[in-house]
This record gives structure tokens, C-alpha cells and sequence, in this order.
């Protein structure tokens, strides 16, 4: 019986991200999609008083019980001199009705995700944000799962948003742990470069892998959940938590 024994501690170290993230409140349970909160978070600067162009990337929590395992990312960017921002993600409950479930459209870019408030990833500005948004716009127009959505292990929202990091490496896109999908990998092989740019990652269907990379660290997948370890800003990457030490600078011109 020990081999049970074993397994079952390591389904327990594989849940315990999780269920710590429930027990301390950073999921909301048993929200209406309908009326939750999707208003504005303040974080983005207001695009009528900000003449410089804008890249950011957030991340927030998955709605309801997803919440408890990962993240909904996204990426919005506002041109020079632009009145508005255009935000690119995927919305997988489009595929439902035999639309693309990737959207680029003009929106709030650091709207609350059903009551999940969001996390900054990426901000540039400035001419280093100019030179992004053409790129990023290619890399969404090359985006290899148009009309695929899978909750788990992908490709989804995450998937997207790593995919858009590969092809923009200037953003140095570090995605968090709980952005399961990320591992995924949009080249048909399993082989690819971190989603940052900054090193490589070996993944088997986004189920099992390691990534190596400056801004990721050393990340492991196991059955999409991430462990890892960052030595340059020193801090481990649990699954259903995240990131926890130092806290990373944001890139900004």
C-alpha cells in the first residue's frame, strides 16, 4: 500500500495551492455572472489624459470555482495619441456558438474579471510600447487555436496570451503558475521558447514539462499544475498561489 500512500500525497501537494487559495478568500464562490462587479480596477492610466502609447498584461482570477486553480489573462495596448485601449484575449464560451474565440476589441483594459480584481503583468509605454503593438497585433492574427477552447490543459486564454509573449519577447512576459494553459504550446512541437523570450521550455501537451528561462525561473508541470523557483529575485511558484518573495518590477520606458 505504499504506492497508494504516495499517491495520495502527492494529489494532497497538488490540491493544497488550491484549497488554501478558497480557505483565505481570494476566490468568490457561487458568484452570478450576470451581476458581478466588471467595472474599472484604476489601474490602467486614462487614455484621454495619456498621450504616450500603452502595452499592459493582467491577470485575474478564473470565475467561480476555476478561481481556485487559475487565471484569466489578457492584453491590452493603446496606440500614441489613441482615445482607446484594445484589449485581446479569448473567451471560450464563444466556441459554444461557432465564433472565433478570440476577441480584439475596444474595452475597459483593467476591468475586474466577474469580481476578480486584476494583476498587472506587463506595462510599457512610450516609443518601447509603439514598437510592441504592431507585433502583438501579428502575434494575435497568428494565433494557431481560433476556433479551439479547452478548459484543461489547454489551449485556452492563457495559451493565447503566452503564445502573444513568444512573439512579442520585448514584453519579458512572465506568466504566473496559476495560468494553467500557458504550457501549451501553439508550434506543433514540444519544444518552444518560454513565453518571455527569455530561455525554453519542454512541454508534452501542457500536461508534463520544465521550463528554464531569466524571467520564469525553473518551472515544472505536473498535469498542468506549475511548481518553480525564481534564484535571480528569490521566490517559489506554488500551484492555486502563485508567486511568493520578491516581488518582480514591472517593465516600464
Amino acid at each position: 500500500m505504499k504506492w497508494l500512500r504516495r499517491c495520495l500525497l502527492i494529489v494532497a501537494g497538488l490540491l493544497a495551492g488550491p484549497l488554501l487559495a478558497v480557505s483565505c478568500g481570494d476566490v468568490s464562490m457561487g458568484q452570478d455572472w450576470r451581476t458581478a462587479d466588471r467595472s474599472s480596477a484604476g489601474i490602467a492610466p486614462d487614455p484621454r489624459n495619456t498621450p504616450e502609447a500603452v502595452v499592459q498584461v493582467y491577470a485575474a482570477r478564473a470565475f467561480n470555482w476555476r478561481g481556485a486553480l487559475a487565471v484569466h489573462t489578457w492584453v491590452a495596448a493603446k496606440p500614441r495619441d489613441g482615445d482607446y485601449y484594445t484589449v485581446h484575449q479569448v473567451m471560450g464560451w464563444r466556441r459554444y456558438q461557432n465564433l472565433p474565440v478570440v476577441i480584439s476589441t475596444p474595452d475597459i483594459p483593467d476591468r475586474l474579471w466577474y469580481g476578480a480584481r486584476p494583476e498587472l503583468l506587463v506595462d510599457l509605454r512610450g516609443e518601447q510600447a509603439t514598437q510592441a503593438i504592431p507585433r502583438i497585433e501579428a502575434a494575435v492574427a497568428s494565433y494557431p487555436f481560433v476556433h479551439e477552447y479547452g478548459l484543461w490543459p489547454g489551449p485556452n486564454s492563457n495559451t493565447f496570451t503566452a503564445h502573444v509573449g513568444r512573439e512579442v519577447p520585448e514584453l519579458a512576459l512572465d506568466l504566473p503558475t496559476t495560468a494553467i494553459g500557458k504550457d501549451f504550446l501553439t508550434n506543433g512541437s514540444i519544444v518552444e521558447s518560454a513565453p518571455s523570450g527569455t530561455g525554453g521550455q519542454l512541454s508534452l501537451y501542457g500536461l508534463l514539462g520544465v521550463t528554464v528561462a531569466r524571467e520564469e525561473g525553473l518551472e515544472l508541470n505536473i498535469l498542468a499544475l506549475n511548481f518553480g523557483i525564481d534564484l535571480l529575485r528569490p521566490a517559489i511558484k506554488l500551484p492555486g498561489i502563485g508567486r511568493i518573495g520578491m516581488n518582480k518590477s514591472l517593465q516600464q520606458d
